[in-house]
């Protein structure tokens, strides 16, 4: 019985992999991509920033219409879906000329996307509960190896061949999670006899479920969290006296610094919140989180701010693992798959809200204050889980029924 969800995870992580893998090979270039190939010269850094943010606003607004159907219909039909959508999307842009029809593929992008979350969602519901945390402590793996991985092959690519052929490489590499999704993934733990509810009925029930609206919120608060620091570690890599020419190197390794600790961390927190309580576990990495971005103040020296940034690392690495195993205690099965699309709109939200916050204060304030204000937050936070345990008792939710009306109510 337990090989089926053993091969899952195996399956499904390096399917996850490869998605985020393929995401980091062309995204992260945007902006060069929109002066040398789509010829954008003026206001490029607007361009840039709606771009990067139009895709993740769609996205959060159609998940939730991804997530009824994955609950009716299964999780492996998304994951199938939206890896071919991907491929074809990326194949496309190969051949766009015109920065407005960049846009217009950004948005299906957005609104097409859904593979992560319909692979964790496919995780959470065919797993032993016993193993769910360790399973999603893996798979938070996934997306931090692919995150480290990406951004070195589309520099090599965009060298070595040219920008808009990094497209056509993450294409590629997103196919490969499209056919492994197709071919190797198995979903058995699925009942296809209820009728599909709709989007507003959907949200009608999350609001009546407190514990997981607090997890929502909780998740949306921790991303921007996340994304606050995005744009503005470059520059303060610089600021700690990094070269111009070094910047960018210094800048990548201190991102992987933090991937790199999520791999070795993540799944160890995961097993560790299986035994001890989730709440517990996310308690102790917001904590360390906290401490991590308060300690800044004493850090001004570029190889100091790397090793606390890997220390960070270890600690955060609890987070997302720690929120997606008590989405997956609040709700039922039949409501797991929206219930993670809906965390998928909270993220995308985030990340689109994240970088610009973190831009303006970046601008109006000095950086190192950002990292006390981010501290500051998650510490907060971390004391009101503490403190209060809102809803988060680990307990399985009242049987929600199958009928979308009387779950409505």
């Amino acid at each position: 019985m337990d090989f089926p969800w053993k091969r899952n995870l195996f399956v499904l992580w390096v399917g996850v992999f490869f998605c985020s893998t393929a995401y980091s090979i062309s995204i992260p270039f945007l902006p060069i991509f929109l002066h040398t190939s789509l010829g954008v010269h003026d206001h490029l850094e607007a361009w840039s920033g709606i771009s990067f943010g139009i895709s993740f606003l769609a996205s959060a607004l159609i998940s939730p219409y991804w997530g009824s159907l994955a609950d009716k219909y299964g999780r492996k039909p998304m994951l199938i879906r939206s890896g071919f959508s991907l491929a074809l999307l990326y194949f496309l842009t190969y051949f766009i000329t015109d920065p407005y029809l960049f846009l217009v593929l950004r948005v299906f992008q957005g609104l097409l996307a859904g593979y992560v979350p319909a692979a964790i969602a496919l995780v959470a519901t065919n797993t032993p509960e016993k193993n769910v945390g360790y399973a999603l402590g893996v798979m938070a793996t996934a997306g931090a190896t692919g995150g480290i991985v990406g951004p070195l092959v589309g520099g090599v690519v965009s060298h070595l061949w040219g920008n808009a052929e990094a497209f056509l490489f993450s294409g590629c590499v997103v196919l490969v999670s499209a056919l492994i999704a197709t071919f190797l993934v198995k979903e058995t733990n699925m009942n296809r006899s209820g009728s599909r509810s709709n989007v507003r009925e959907d949200l009608r029930a999350a609001i009546a479920n407190r514990s997981l609206m607090t997890i929502l919120g909780l998740s949306l608060m921790v991303t921007i969290s996340v994304m606050l620091l995005e744009p503005l570690l470059t520059v303060y890599v610089l600021q700690l006296g990094a070269s111009q020419q070094e910047a960018s190197l210094s800048a990548g390794i201190i991102f992987a610094a933090v991937g790199i600790a999520t791999v070795i961390a993540a799944p160890q927190w995961g097993k560790l919140g299986g035994k001890v309580g989730y709440t517990k576990i996310l308690f102790i990495g917001l904590l360390g989180g906290a401490v991590g971005n308060l300690l800044q103040v004493f850090f001004t020296n570029l190889y100091g701010f790397g090793v606390l940034r890997f220390a960070y690392g270890l600690f955060f690495a609890a987070v997302y693992p720690s929120i997606n195993a008590l989405i997956v205690k609040v709700t039922e099965p039949e409501f797991r798959g929206r219930a993670f699309s809906l965390n998928q709109s909270a993220n995308q939200l985030a990340t689109m809200l994240g970088p610009v916050l973190g831009g303006v204060l970046g601008g109006a304030i000095p950086i190192r204050y950002v990292f006390i204000i981010n501290g500051i937050a998650l510490l907060a936070t971390a004391i009101l889980i503490r403190a209060k345990k809102p809803g988060l008792s680990g307990k399985q939710p009242q049987k929600q029924s199958s009928d979308p009306q009387l779950t409505a109510k």
